[in-house]
């Protein structure tokens, strides 16, 4: 197959709330792009990028898939991201790798709070956004209103590219301001014809003053339109075309686009807008690494004749093997070739090298610069980590994970299930960083946690569906944190003989609590005459050691400052061993002073209810130790922010529906710990 050039190649995330219809879109794409020949509908369970049968069976996208397709001489290369705040990771490590993006809102429910969380994580990458307002034919659908909410909730600039023509059931086309024509579609037949017309003259007003408030919004980022719009001169639509482009890359504008994915109206023009406005690899400043011996700045080019660069985004088990997902920013990756990984100072071999398509794959010989790829082949290297020339040595910034906020026991059913449990684990841990698995050294049990009911729920679906094995599962726990409420000192002797060597070291510590979120901290006040500046490393090391496992009931300690205020040294006998033992040593027993309490998980809820259903759910909410935020309107549902405790959230998505005769719906998502 042969490759495109990098300027003419598109990598993309469609990102949005649960139910904006992400993966309708996706199917649509694929379908008039010729990747498939079928529409596989997300009601059915026939969507191509919903293959997993957890997926299929909920409906929901669990995992992100990639795949790649042709429109008008472009590669655009997608990846299909879940919309679950459960399953946050898997767009936070899509963005990481990706050029541009597709939010889809609905245009009943505008911008909803997941919708906020995945714009949010786009904008910390510094990742080029569109807007695409589906569901235009729904009752209710409000195309301005959800415009509104994009610069209130998102605090975004959006640019109106395209009017609606009609709305919720009469809903048939769109006026392109650009072009100043109307496409209509003839029925909802997905090979229907499509009709450019003059614009009809009950669109004809609205359709001039949207078209000068464009041009008036794109003449604040470029001097040319600016001094054309101020003499009133026609303006050439390339020259338009060209300063939306550059300002939708400077993340200034954020072009706006309408239309009805399950109902096959818009996506044709979707695409062209992709191509138009999103960017190349080409067209991204280049990704910035340090090179591992000496620190130095190193600037990766999207160039294919420039050494190797690549990020492992993603890490998939199945059928047994390992399948690492690349982006490539920089070089050429060749099937055979060996590649470097400058965090394990590891030669790694790539067996294959795979174009994917959700799950199924095509074999390629190699892939340059801008190529988003699946490799088989690598042992050791995981999520994250970096994969480069030998000779020219890039460890690029490592990707962040969230920390897990629930618990449950996994016990294994029989023996044979006991054998396969360990294996399974690991295959999983390995997939999701998101992901922990720990042993609870009292009762032996297996303790499994993750960011979610759901979260946990599918992972053990998994086990049975995919590995077949077995588990009982255990009540869910929230696991907590612990923090002092007072200052606490201590100090410790360390002072053996290992393995022949005598091993000396004292340590002087005190500890106190910091604010909220302030995290932990390390200080020395010590003389480097008392302590040698060296081993500081390795007293650090054994705080942070001790700060895992706290005195009240084992969970991390968080928001302390530790403080180096005394010890000795012997010369000879001083070492890093001992020291990192002494100060370990020195902490649990400050620890032990301070007065130790639980902080616990705090959720931001945001919940969706018809207003003759609100009085029960404050209600409920109250007795559930939550304390209401505010509540506003939107539609014809109202909606109730709170902050409640995790602990007290099981269940609720039972409870709610039973509250609410089945028309109330919630998203949540971590706060902060606070005291229990």
């Amino acid at each position: 197959m042969k490759s495109k050039q990098i300027s003419q190649i598109r990598n993309i995330g469609i990102i949005a709330h649960i139910d904006a219809g992400k993966t309708t879109v996706t199917e649509r794409i694929l379908y008039y792009t010729g990747r498939s020949h079928k529409i596989g509908e997300v009601h059915d369970g026939e969507a191509v990028m919903d293959w997993m049968p957890d997926e299929q069976e909920r409906g929901i996208t669990i995992t992100s898939a990639v795949t790649t397709c042709n429109w008008k001489n472009s590669e655009i290369q997608i990846i299909d991201t879940p919309g679950h705040v459960d399953f946050t990771i898997e767009v936070e490590r899509s963005l990481r790798v990706l050029d541009g993006a597709v939010g889809v809102f609905c245009a009943v429910g505008g911008v909803e709070p997941q919708s906020e969380t995945v714009w949010h994580q786009a904008d910390k990458y510094l990742v080029p956004k569109m807007v695409f307002i589906n569901k235009m034919d729904r009752i209710g659908a409000d195309f301005f209103r959800t415009v509104d909410m994009i610069i209130q909730r998102l605090n975004a600039n959006p640019l109106i590219l395209q009017l609606p023509v009609g709305h919720e059931d009469s809903f048939r086309g769109v006026i392109d301001l650009l072009e100043m024509k109307q496409i209509i579609w003839d029925s909802d037949d997905p090979n229907t014809e499509i009709h450019t017309t003059d614009i009809d003259d009950e669109y004809a007003d609205q359709a001039q003053e949207y078209r000068d408030k464009l041009i008036e919004r794109v003449s604040e980022f470029d001097d040319e339109i600016m001094e054309a719009y101020l003499e009133e001169t026609a303006i050439p639509d390339e020259q338009l075309k060209a300063a939306i482009r550059k300002a939708t890359l400077q993340l200034k504008l954020v072009p706006v686009l309408c239309g009805s994915a399950l109902k096959n109206k818009g996506i044709q023009l979707l695409l062209d807008a992709i191509v138009k406005f999103l960017p190349s690899p080409a067209d991204v400043p280049p990704i910035q690494g340090h090179h591992p011996e000496t620190g130095e700045l190193v600037e990766c080019t999207a160039r294919k004749n420039a050494p190797l660069v690549a990020l492992i985004f993603k890490v998939s088990m199945t059928e047994g093997r390992k399948l690492s997902f690349v982006r490539i920013y920089s070089g050429q990756m060749k099937a055979g070739a060996e590649v470097y990984n400058p965090s394990r100072k590891k030669t790694e071999k790539v067996s294959r090298i795979l174009r994917m398509h959700a799950n199924k794959r095509e074999r390629v010989d190699e892939a340059s610069a801008g190529s988003i790829v699946g490799i088989v082949g690598l042992k050791d290297s995981s999520t994250g980590e970096t994969l480069c020339a030998s000779d020219s040595p890039v460890l690029l910034e490592k990707m962040e994970f969230h920390k897990p906020v629930i618990s449950i026991s996994v016990e294994p059913k029989t023996h044979n299930d006991q054998e396969k449990l360990d294996q399974v684990l690991e295959k999983l841990l390995a997939e999701d960083p998101t992901l922990q698995v720990k042993q609870d050294e009292d009762t032996g049990q297996t303790i499994l946690s993750g960011m979610g009911e759901l979260h946990l729920e599918i992972i053990t679906s998994r086990m049975q569906r995919e590995f077949n094995t077995n588990v009982n599962i255990g009540k869910p726990q929230v696991v907590y944190r612990e923090t002092l409420a007072k200052k606490g000192s201590a100090s410790a002797i360390f002072d053996k003989e290992v393995a022949g060597q005598r091993h000396f070291a004292e340590v002087e510590l005190k500890i106190q609590p910091l604010p909220r979120g302030s995290g932990n901290h390390f200080l020395s006040e010590i003389d480097p005459d008392i302590i040698p500046e060296t081993f500081l490393a390795a007293i650090e090391k054994g705080v942070k050691d001790a700060m895992e496992y706290g005195e009240l009931m084992g969970y991390p300690v968080v928001d302390i400052e530790a403080v180096l205020t005394g010890g000795s040294y012997k010369d000879s006998q001083g070492t890093e061993l001992a020291y990192t033992v002494s100060a370990s040593m020195a902490c649990r027993e400050a620890l032990k002073k301070g007065e130790s309490f639980l902080l616990e998980p705090i959720m931001d809820v945001e919940v969706f209810v018809p207003e003759s259903f609100m009085g029960e759910v404050i209600g409920d909410l109250n007795a559930r130790g939550g304390k209401i935020e505010s509540i506003s309107s939107k539609a014809d549902s109202q909606i109730i922010a709170a902050i409640v405790p995790l602990s007290k959230m099981f269940g609720y998505s039972t409870a709610l529906r039973s509250s609410s005769q089945g028309r109330g719906n919630f998203t949540m998502k971590f706060s902060h710990f606070d005291k229990s």
